[in-house]
């Protein structure tokens, strides 16, 4: 049996950075790793604790796939919160690099999304992200290849803008 409170302090930043590289919303990113949480302890018991990450990203994912159902507005990112140690210059080159992330990740299939971020945020195996996904092997990583590309020809065509 996990303890909910180890298996929170554990995973919560890492099912947040997922969740909001998912939505692009701070705040709703905060929402979605609430709510996987507080689904995870309403079904405590059912977890294998060889799967607990992908397990979690796909109850965050399902999250986020409710909302989506539900009509959620997408709102802009937090102009507040700054770096005070930056200058005025590289806050503004930072947010507008996020931005682009964000928005390129947000122009990717769904799927494709979740795969990348599964790998490249927390070098999960590729069986893994198979199971979190339900989907085949060979698709888990043909969807981060392709994820890839995708934002890395976004990459050289920004280079040479």
């Amino acid at each position: 049996m996990v303890d909910f409170q180890s298996l929170y302090e554990k995973y919560a930043p890492a099912v947040r950075r997922f969740a909001l590289f998912l939505c692009g919303d701070r705040a709703l990113a905060d929402d979605i790793t609430s709510e996987t949480f507080l689904r995870v302890w309403s079904t405590r018991g059912r977890i294998r604790e060889l799967t607990v990450k992908s397990y979690l990203f796909a109850v965050a994912r399902n999250v986020h796939r409710d909302l989506q159902r539900q009509g959620w507005r997408r709102a802009g990112l937090d102009e507040k919160r700054t770096d005070p140690g930056a200058s005025v210059h590289k806050r503004l080159e930072h947010r507008q690099e996020l931005e682009t992330v964000l928005a390129e990740l947000q122009k990717l299939q769904e799927t494709d999304r979740a795969a990348l971020l599964m790998r490249a945020l927390d070098d999960m195996p590729y069986g893994e992200i198979a199971a979190a996904l339900n989907i085949t092997l060979a698709a888990a990583r043909v969807k981060v290849h392709r994820a890839r590309a995708r934002l890395m020809g976004f990459e050289i065509r920004s280079a040479k803008n």
